[in-house]
């Protein structure tokens, strides 16, 4: 039997795949593939590491992204003597996913290719980047078991298409198509059906051959803005960007810009 979350290797992009069928749900083994996975990924995106990983894409295998979570592990809570506790604690380990996904020094891809509900959505908004083919469509469904989603998804469906947008999504517990969320800023392309799981895969590629060093830069300055106020990433811009200038990025990049003209520049750095 395979482990409902894998890693592959795609070049210089780790690939991490959903593959629980028939519908992808969430239960406590998909919960610690994830867990494992990115721990994993962590190590893969490692600058020191010679065969570092420069991209991660995520996607899934099957008719859809995820159903969304196997009830049975609320029941559990739920009917617990220390429902409570053992809540908290569920999202406090659910949350240090996102958390780690978001902290990768390189960019993140989410490819969805269907129905995308809960907490595959939940780990997709914490990507920085959500491709959609034309038929997928999106739902936090939570309030179906008397929840909301807190894996971090209201947070940052409110960061992408702001605080009404997100509360709109979450109190109808409607599945909206990926052109709506696409519209809210919430999914950042929409690919043709025919062909999506190869361009996902072509989109993650190019990022991949980008100046890594100085995507990871891009992604804690625009943060540092969404969180913390421009003036906060004004205040790390010269740290960040000046150390861009000692990396076999800049520097190939440069020598072939001068060399070989615009459109040409390479990217040889890790």
């Amino acid at each position: 039997m395979t482990e409902p979350v894998r890693i592959e290797r795609d070049g210089d992009v780790a690939v991490v795949v959903l593959d629980n069928p028939p519908l992808n749900l969430f239960d406590e083994a998909t919960f610690a593939g994830f867990e494992r996975a990115v721990g994993e990924l962590v190590g893969l995106t490692d600058p020191a590491r010679p065969d570092r990983a420069r991209a991660v894409l995520i996607e899934a295998r099957g008719k859809v992204v995820s159903a969304g979570v196997d009830v049975h592990e609320f029941d559990a809570i739920a009917s617990s003597p220390d429902a409570v506790a053992r809540g908290s604690a569920l999202w406090r380990r659910l949350l240090a996913i996102s958390h780690t996904l978001e902290n990768l020094p390189v960019p993140t891809v989410f490819a969805a290719h269907g129905l995308c509900l809960t907490a595959a959505f939940e780990i997709s908004l914490a990507c920085d980047i959500l491709l959609a083919a034309e038929r997928a469509a999106f739902g936090l469904v939570e309030i179906v078991v008397g929840l909301t989603p807190s894996m971090g998804g209201p947070q940052r469906l409110a960061e992408r298409a702001g605080p009404a947008r997100a509360k709109e999504l979450i109190f109808t517990g409607e599945r909206y198509p990926a052109a709506v969320l696409a519209g809210w800023n919430v999914v950042n392309r929409v690919l043709p059906d025919d062909g999506f799981a190869e361009a996902a895969r072509d989109y993650a590629r190019r990022v991949a051959a980008g100046p890594t060093v100085a995507h990871a830069a891009t992604k804690r300055l625009v943060t540092a803005a969404v969180r913390d106020g421009v003036r906060a990433a004004d205040e790390l811009t010269p740290s960040l960007s000046g150390a861009l200038f000692a990396t076999e990025d800049l520097r190939g990049a440069v020598a072939s810009f001068l060399a070989d003209g615009p459109g040409k520049a390479t990217y040889t750095g890790r």
